[in-house]
């Protein structure tokens, strides 16, 4: 995956019931996750309207569990040098939770945490081709990353300093800061926040496309999901809604806006 440096590549949900996930996420968003593959790891690509990949479905494993991991959504953010990242990272005072290791065929990775204690993934894909996971109005693909961080400016400086994420634009939210926006190689990918006292811990957020985000709603509280938020609009015209799913993990689904006339 010869994407930029800096630019997201891949979205992963860690789950500990992957047939569940797939009812839920199918209905909500527009998904196809593959039934359970064979052999000893379970792991489901997600496969959007258009045949594109938006990620994976990771089974949570009783090891997994024994070492810490939850329930959660993760991204990856593609590198040049993942090695060279990780220890780019560290010196920017991020943590190490798995080092750099290598799946042939697949790519070199590391899982970090930032300053603040929130996970991400490094990578550098074996494939040829870019890797489409993100797009910014691509229907069943991620088009936003939003980070809701305790030490906004702390999150600034080090995504910045590893890398060189830009922060052109910033839009005030009154009592609440600046939504301070993304941008890297060209593109706007997200934007970092000062998280809000009485909200949800400081996470990742990430949003993927529906069509129809009425429905999308209808549909995660039919699945046993929970609206957290909206819909509502968005600048750009479009709709969210911020919603968790039956396992409790964190996630945000955006639709065209309202048509008029």
């Amino acid at each position: 995956m010869p994407n930029p440096h800096g630019t997201p590549i891949w979205y992963e949900l860690i789950t500990a019931d992957p047939d569940a996930a797939k009812r839920f996420y199918d209905a909500a968003v527009g998904w196809t996750i593959e039934a359970q593959p064979s052999g000893e790891l379970d792991y489901r690509m997600i496969t959007t309207t258009g045949g594109d990949n938006a990620g994976g479905v990771m089974r949570l494993t009783d090891e997994m569990k024994a070492g810490g991991a939850k329930p959660a959504w993760l991204f990856y953010i593609g590198v040049d040098d993942v090695d060279a990242t990780v220890e780019k990272a560290k010196a920017a005072g991020a943590g190490v939770i798995m080092p750099p290791w290598t799946i042939e065929g697949i790519g070199r990775m590391a899982l970090l945490h930032d300053p603040q204690g929130i996970p991400f993934y490094v990578m550098r894909g074996a494939s040829e081709e870019n890797s489409t996971a993100f797009e910014r109005t691509g229907l069943g693909k991620c088009n936003w990353n939003e980070l809701t961080t305790d030490d906004q400016q702390g999150a600034l400086d080090f995504y910045g300093a590893v890398f060189g994420w830009q922060y052109p634009e910033k839009m005030p939210m009154g009592e609440m800061g600046d939504y301070v926006f993304i941008d890297v190689a060209g593109e706007r990918i997200g934007a970092i926040m000062q998280r809000p006292k009485d909200s949800p811990p400081q996470n990742w957020r990430f949003y993927f496309r529906s069509p129809d985000i009425e429905a999308a709603a209808g549909k995660v509280k039919a699945g046993g999901g929970t609206v957290h938020m909206g819909p509502m609009e968005v600048p750009g015209g479009d709709r969210i809604i911020v919603i968790s799913d039956p396992e409790g993990v964190n996630v945000g689904i955006v639709g065209p806006g309202e048509q008029t006339g």
